[in-house]
C-alpha cells in the first residue's frame, strides 16, 4: 500500500462482487441469526406475492352478488397485510442486528491486527488511512449487511416468483414483458463495471482525505507555529475536492443507469398494460386478472430497478471489503515464531548484538547499523552516544524487536529475540522514549500504563522516584487530573517525568532510556538522574543521550558514528583516547562552562 496515493496501480484495480465473500468468516458464527433472517425474508416475499391474488379476487368479486364472499376476500387481504408487516419487522430486526454485530467484529479484527503491526508497516501506510478503513469502509459494509443484501434477496425472490405468477396469469403478456429484459440487463452490466471502478477510486480519495486531516490535526501546533495554515487548508481542500469529483462521476453513472433502467421498464409496462386492456375488452381475460398481472409486472419492474441500485451499493461494499481484507492480510516484516522458545527464568537482562546489519525500509541506501557487535551484561549500565543518525535509537528499537536485522542476531539472555514471542520478551523491558507518549486519560492512569495491576501507592512511589509527585499533586485534581489528548495540559518536562515514572513502575530487568532527560530542567534532571542511578543498580540499563553529562557515571560508554561502533570505554578513558567522543565532550563541556 502506498502512502496517500489513490491512483497507484495496486489500488486502481477493482475486483468483482465476489469480494463480498470475504465477509463470510465474520458472518459464519451467527448462522442461526442469519437463518432466521432468511426465513423472515422468504415469508415476507411469499406474502407479498400472494397479495395480488387477493386483489384479483376482490376486483372480480365486485361483479358477483355474493357479499359474504367479498367480505372474506377483504379479510384475507387484511390478514396478508398483517403477516407482511410482521415479517418485515422481524426481518429488519434480525438483519440490522446481524449487520451491527458483524461490523463490530470486523472493526475489532482490523484494529487487533493493526495495533500489532511493526513500525515498518506504518512507514508505508498513514494511520489516518487505517482509521478511514475502520470507519468509512465498515459503515458501507454495515449498510450492505444490515439492509442491501436482505433487500436484494427479497427482490430476487419477488422477481422470480413474480415472473412465475405472471406466466401463470397470462403467458402472452409475460412473453411481451420478457422481451424487455435484455434491454434492461445490458446497461446494468456495462455501467455496473464503471460503477465498480469509480466506487473504489472514491473510497481511496476519502481515505486520503482522512489521512491528510489526521496528520494536520495531530501536528496542529507545528502547522500554526510555521504559519502553514493556508497551505495545509489548500492541501486538504485539494484532496477533498478530488474525492468530490470522484463521487460526482460515480453518482452521475448511477443516475444514468437509473434513468435508462426505469425508462425501459416502465415503458414496457405501459405497453403491456395497453395490450392487456385490449384483451379485457375482447373478453380474453377478466379485469381482476389484468389488475393481478399489472401488480405483478410492477412488482417485477420495481424489483429489477431496486436490484440495479442495490448492485452499485454491493459494488461499493465489495471495494470496502477488499480494502479491509488487504489490512487483515497485510504481511508484517516482524512476526512471532510458529514454535516460540521460552526465556530462562528469571530474566537476567543480558543483551547481545552479533554482527547486526540493518537498513530502514524508507532509507534502503543508508545502513542504520553496519556490522554491530555489542554485549551488555546483566546489571550493567551502558550509554550510547554519538551524533544524530548514528544508530543509537535503532539499537533501542532492535532490542524491542520493532525491526528485524537483515543479518546477524539480537539475543536476550542468550535466546534470539526472533525465537521468542514479542509479548513474552517485551514484558522484561521498560522504555522511556525520546518523545513520551501521553494518553488522553488521568495522570495516574498514564503512569499505571506501565503496570496495569499496580496499586495507587505504587503509582505514587514511582512518581516520587521520577520527580513527578510535586507537580502532579499541584494539578487541579492531583493524580486524577485529565491531561488531555497527547498530554496537551502538560509541559514537555512533565510528560517526560510521567514517562519515566511509568518505566519505573514497570520494574523490568531491562531499562531503556532514549533521551529520557532531554526535556528536563537542571534541577529535575539531577533528581531524575539520581532515581535512574538507583533504579539501574539491579537491572540492565541502556541509555541513549546527547548530553554527555548524563552518561558520565555509566559503567561503559559506546560511541556510534554512521551505524558503527567507533569507540567504547569509560568517560575518562574515551576523553583520554581523543577521537569523536573527546571532541563531543570538549564542545559540550566548554559550552557549558561558557554559559555559566
Amino acid at each position: 500500500m502506498a502512502r496517500n496515493d489513490p491512483n497507484t496501480e495496486d489500488r486502481a484495480k477493482s475486483k468483482r462482487i465476489g469480494a463480498l465473500a470475504g465477509l463470510w468468516p465474520f458472518i459464519r458464527p451467527y448462522r442461526g441469526m442469519l437463518a432466521a433472517a432468511v426465513v423472515a425474508l422468504v415469508l415476507t416475499a411469499g406474502v407479498s406475492l400472494t397479495l395480488p391474488l387477493a386483489v384479483r379476487r376482490v376486483v372480480d368479486g365486485f361483479e358477483t352478488s355474493a357479499s359474504q364472499l367479498l367480505d372474506s376476500y377483504f379479510m384475507a387481504a387484511l390478514v396478508i397485510v398483517g403477516l407482511l408487516a410482521l415479517g418485515t419487522g422481524l426481518r429488519y430486526y434480525l438483519v440490522t442486528r446481524l449487520g451491527e454485530r458483524v461490523v463490530a467484529d470486523i472493526r475489532k479484527a482490523v484494529f487487533d491486527r493493526m495495533v500489532g503491526m511493526s513500525p515498518a508497516f506504518y512507514e508505508k501506510v498513514m494511520t489516518g488511512e487505517v482509521l478511514s478503513r475502520i470507519t468509512t469502509d465498515t459503515t458501507l459494509i454495515l449498510s450492505v449487511i444490515g439492509s442491501s443484501v436482505s433487500v436484494a434477496l427479497r427482490n430476487v425472490l419477488i422477481l422470480i416468483g413474480g415472473m412465475v405468477l405472471m406466466l401463470f396469469t397470462s403467458p402472452k403478456l409475460t412473453a411481451l414483458v420478457l422481451l424487455i429484459v435484455p434491454a434492461v440487463i445490458v446497461p446494468i452490466v456495462v455501467l455496473g463495471r464503471r460503477m465498480r471502478a469509480l466506487s473504489r477510486e472514491n473510497q481511496d480519495w476519502i481515505a486520503a482525505s482522512s489521512g491528510s486531516a489526521s496528520e494536520a490535526l495531530l501536528s496542529v501546533q507545528t502547522v500554526q507555529a510555521f504559519t502553514h495554515e493556508a497551505a495545509t487548508r489548500k492541501s486538504f481542500a485539494d484532496v477533498t475536492e478530488q474525492s468530490f469529483v470522484s463521487a460526482k462521476k460515480r453518482i452521475g453513472t448511477r443516475a444514468l443507469m437509473t434513468v435508462i433502467v426505469i425508462a425501459l421498464i416502465f415503458s414496457g409496462v405501459v405497453g403491456v398494460l395497453w395490450i392487456g386492456a385490449r384483451d379485457v375488452r375482447a373478453d380474453m381475460m377478466t379485469v381482476g386478472e389484468l389488475v393481478q398481472f399489472v401488480i405483478y409486472a410492477i412488482m417485477v419492474a420495481g424489483a429489477v430497478g431496486a436490484l440495479s441500485e442495490i448492485w452499485s451499493e454491493l459494488q461499493r461494499a465489495a471495494g470496502a471489503t477488499e480494502r479491509l481484507a488487504e489490512l487483515l492480510a497485510a504481511e508484517d516484516t516482524v512476526s512471532d515464531p510458529a514454535q516460540p522458545v521460552a526465556l530462562p527464568q528469571p530474566v537476567k537482562g543480558e543483551i547481545a548484538f552479533d554482527n547486526v546489519r540493518f537498513h530502514y525500509p524508507s532509507r534502503p541506501d543508508t545502513a542504520a547499523l553496519d556490522g554491530i557487535s555489542l554485549t551488555v551484561k546483566p546489571g550493567e549500565t551502558v550509554a550510547l552516544v554519538g551524533p544524530s543518525g548514528a544508530g543509537k535509537t535503532t539499537i533501542i528499537q532492535m532490542i524491542q524487536r520493532f525491526y528485524d536485522p537483515e543479518s546477524g542476531e539480537v539475543r536476550l539472555d542468550g535466546v534470539p529475540l526472533k525465537d521468542v514471542t514479542r509479548a513474552e520478551f517485551r514484558k522484561s523491558i521498560a522504555l522511556v522514549p525520546q518523545d513520551p507518549v501521553i494518553f488522553a486519560d488521568t495522570a495516574k492512569e498514564n503512569i499505571r500504563f506501565g503496570r496495569p495491576d499496580a496499586s495507587d501507592a505504587e503509582v505514587e512511589s514511582a512518581a516520587r522516584a521520577a520527580a513527578a509527585h510535586d507537580f502532579l499533586v499541584a494539578l487541579p485534581d492531583g493524580y486524577e487530573t485529565y491531561v488531555g489528548e497527547r498530554g496537551v495540559m502538560l509541559s514537555g518536562g512533565q510528560k517526560q517525568r510521567i514517562a519515566i515514572a511509568r518505566a519505573i513502575l514497570r520494574d523490568a530487568p531491562v531499562l531503556l532510556l532514549d533521551e529520557a532527560t532531554s526535556a528536563l530542567d537542571s534541577e529535575s534532571e539531577r533528581a531524575v538522574q539520581g532515581a535512574v542511578e538507583e533504579l539501574s543498580k539491579d537491572r540492565t540499563t541502556i541509555i541513549v543521550a546527547h548530553r554527555l553529562a548524563t552518561v558520565k557515571k555509566a559503567d561503559r560508554i559506546v560511541v556510534f558514528d554512521h551505524g558503527r561502533i567507533v569507540a567504547e570505554g569509560t568517560h575518562d578513558e574515551l576523553v583520554a583516547q581523543g577521537g569523536l567522543y573527546a571532541r563531543l565532550a570538549r564542545l559540550q563541556f566548554t559550552e557549558g562552562l561558557a554559559a555559566e
